[in-house]
């Protein structure tokens, strides 16, 4: 399987979800891995930048591809993650276990990444996130409508969702593009 120092996590990952890694992923996918160990560092960022996490390689895109290809070490690498995180455990371990994937060397966003992903640390539903409430809660201050009013029946209700809503919850009626 791996080598013994690969079983040890880096420093400020979680044995579980190092574990988890190491048991979906593989030198052919993920070339990187083995020198997560010693090339990893986790920092937790400035709460102004606004992301949950970010993977920063010392080196440019075309180096990291040429790396992948040929499995030669990546050079340093960053997780940075979002300070209010540590409050918030399973979306702290979703969001690590998505830039540890990138970190290993599985750069793009695809099916198999997805899939990696939920298996390692599946998202928390919005109802068991503070922070995702906490994000939803500003994304709605932002937006200017505070209410929405049936254009059928005049029924109001205070917003609560982010995206329009496809009907009235009182007529059941399909909201009128019109409709505010």
């Amino acid at each position: 399987m791996h080598e013994p120092h690969v079983s040890e996590p880096p420093e400020g990952v979680p044995l579980p979800i190092w574990k988890a890694l190491l048991e979906n992923l593989d030198t052919e996918i993920a070339p990187f891995l083995p020198y997560l160990k010693k090339r990893l560092t986790i920092i937790y960022e400035d709460p102004q930048k606004g992301r949950l996490g970010l993977t920063r390689f010392e080196i440019d895109h075309n180096e990291i591809e040429r790396r992948r290809r040929y499995k030669i070490g990546p050079g340093e690498i960053e997780i940075l993650l979002h300070p209010d995180l540590i409050q918030d455990t399973p979306l702290r371990d979703h969001t690590l276990a998505h830039e540890l994937l990138h970190a290993s060397g599985i750069t793009t966003h695809s099916a198999t990444h997805k899939e990696i992903v939920d298996k390692i640390a599946p998202a928390p539903r919005l109802k068991d996130s503070i922070v995702l409430q906490q994000m939803r809660q500003k994304v709605l201050e932002s937006l200017p409508e505070r209410t929405w009013i049936c254009g059928n029946c005049g029924h109001a209700w205070e917003r609560r969702r982010v995206t329009k809503p496809t009907r009235c919850p009182k007529c059941a009626r399909p909201f009128n593009k019109n409709d505010t």
